[in-house]
């Protein structure tokens, strides 16, 4: 009587345990895909740097508020401890000559430096300096002292100066902002260069 129980409860055992295991054949999902490094692609670029102009090339320039187009062209440079009456607060002055010529129909003037525009000296650290500086500010040239609107078709000779250190004025880079806030620059010369130095130096001289 015991044996039959015995084997009676084994085969309920058995047919519960293949009751539980049959019919599903089912594999285990594949493992997840890894998901590609995005981490490349999420870095922002670095701006582009704007590529220079040789000294002495015109640039075209949008005028004051927008209005009328200036061909700029840097035409001397002369590096000078003295000059106008005024020594250098930092050792060197740097003087610029320009001559800006109206394009267009439209008369047409330099972005000041009130309106975020303007002129300023790239010093080869980074350094940005702004024209008229030191006692840049106070050294005049009667030939070049010229300002306000020029009319269309025609050029006025200026001058910008700039109160640097030698380390400062060795290897820097010219910088206008225009009328629309448009970045142009030059590489500068490292000594005096431009076919009017002499007159340059003259008018330094007083």
């Amino acid at each position: 009587m015991r044996a039959r129980a015995t084997a009676a409860t084994a085969a309920l055992l058995l047919a519960a345990l293949t009751a539980c295991s049959g019919g599903s054949d089912k594999k285990p999902d594949a493992a997840p895909k890894a998901l590609a490094s995005t981490s490349a692609s999420s870095k922002p670029s670095a701006p582009a740097t704007p590529k220079d102009t040789p000294f002495g090339k015109p640039a075209q320039t949008t005028g004051v508020a927008e209005t009328g187009v200036l061909e700029i062209t840097p035409t001397n440079i002369v590096y000078r401890k003295k000059g106008g009456g005024e020594t250098s607060q930092y050792g060197t002055f740097v003087v610029v000559t320009t001559r800006d010529k109206a394009v267009t129909a439209v008369a047409a003037d330099e972005e000041p430096p009130a309106n975020g525009g303007g002129w300023k000296w790239l010093a080869p650290d980074g350094q940005s300096i702004n024209e008229g500086n030191g006692n840049a500010y106070n050294v005049v040239m009667d030939q070049y002292n010229n300002a306000g609107m020029i009319e269309p078709g025609s050029y006025q000779l200026r001058a910008k100066v700039f109160d640097l250190t030698a380390a400062q004025a060795k290897g820097g880079t010219l910088v206008y902002v225009d009328g629309t806030y448009n970045t142009h620059r030059w590489t500068a010369p490292t000594s005096d260069t431009g076919p009017d130095v002499a007159e340059v130096k003259k008018q330094l001289e007083f």
